[in-house]
């Protein structure tokens, strides 16, 4: 592998991305509106209350029959004491040990607990927590900003490679001494550190206006956006490989990139859906980016919480790396 061979076709593809000013200014436009608009527009409380049961109770509790109450079954009790801290629960009961969990500062939770208390008296010992409420343009961001990294990195990579092969470019650099390996890991990079780029001075500017929550520390969630891309280019790499015509590019890019945006927990968790479908989503690296980086900002979660998403990006980044490779034709 030659470097200079890298760095030729690196700075030609940056050269070419920057000149596109109407893709450059889409790349920063868009994340933006979407986050600015569910910064204001979902800034209403319209959700049911959310209580978390951990254990089996005894008896039921009187008012968890209400439609306007959703009742949650708890496996990781500390896990969702946070979440009670973070608002994401309204009031958290545990039967074993016969306690409760509200936050002081939450105005859902003070109603139900004094629904608890009015109807199920000296059942359950108060344990209050206290904490600032999540906002949903806090839980959202970033599946946003992962979600611009996907369309960035596939079709920013597909219909690249598939136009310079429609166009003869492939063709001409196949004369050269320029490896096929060479080609793909110079594209990689190319469109790896721009991704990053953009994604960061989105994430500051967005930072300045909307105030997110960010529990964790900015390298570990750099780290997975860094895996993330590079996984998601990879993927882009092996669609493009073999491919000559831009409407079958595109179609491919889209059966790989809407499956991902509904189900890998863009808009809205994962959790709620049945089983089989959460199976079916663990299949895209875009979910492992997605819970990893939430983990991190919400959860305040380290590398070594999210090691398993980590090794999961990085598997998927060298299988789908190596089938580009080895599918790859110039013409």
């Amino acid at each position: 592998m030659n470097p200079r061979h890298l760095q030729a076709v690196f700075i030609a593809r940056n050269r070419e991305f920057w000149r596109d000013k109407a893709a450059l200014a889409w790349n920063f436009a868009f994340p933006v509106l979407l986050i600015i608009g569910f910064a204001f527009g979902f800034s209403e409380d319209s959700e049911p209350y959310n209580i978390g049961v951990y254990g089996t109770p005894t008896a039921p509790l009187a008012f968890t029959d209400s439609r306007y109450i959703n009742t949650i079954d708890i496996t990781d009790l500390e896990a969702s004491i946070l979440k009670v801290e973070r608002h994401q629960l309204d009031l958290l009961i545990d039967f074993e040990k016969s306690r409760y969990w509200v936050n002081s500062k939450s105005e859902r939770g003070y109603f139900l607990e004094h629904a608890l208390a009015n109807l199920d008296p000296d059942r359950l010992s108060r344990q209050p927590v206290s904490g600032d409420e999540l906002r949903y343009v806090d839980w959202v961001i970033p599946g946003v900003l992962a979600m611009n990294v996907m369309f960035s990195a596939l079709f920013g990579i597909g219909y690249v490679i598939v136009r310079y092969r429609k166009n003869g470019v492939l063709k001409r650099l196949k004369a050269t001494p320029l490896s096929a390996l060479e080609f793909l890991l110079a594209q990689l990079a190319s469109r790896l550190w721009l991704i990053l780029v953009v994604n960061v001075i989105i994430f500051v500017g967005c930072d300045l206006i909307v105030d997110f929550r960010m529990y964790g520390d900015y390298l570990s969630l750099l780290f997975i956006f860094l895996l993330g891309a590079i996984s998601l280019i990879s993927m882009g790499l092996m669609v493009a490989a073999r491919t000559a015509s831009e409407e079958l590019a595109g179609g491919l890019l889209n059966l790989f990139s809407w499956p991902m945006m509904f189900l890998s927990g863009v808009w809205f968790s994962i959790e709620g859906l049945q089983p089989w479908v959460q199976t079916i989503a663990q299949i895209f690296p875009l979910t492992h980016m997605i819970s990893a980086a939430r983990a991190v900002m919400i959860d305040g979660a380290g590398i070594i919480q999210v090691f398993p998403e980590i090794m999961v990006l990085c598997g998927m980044s060298c299988l789908f790396l190596l089938i580009g490779s080895y599918l790859f034709r110039w013409e």
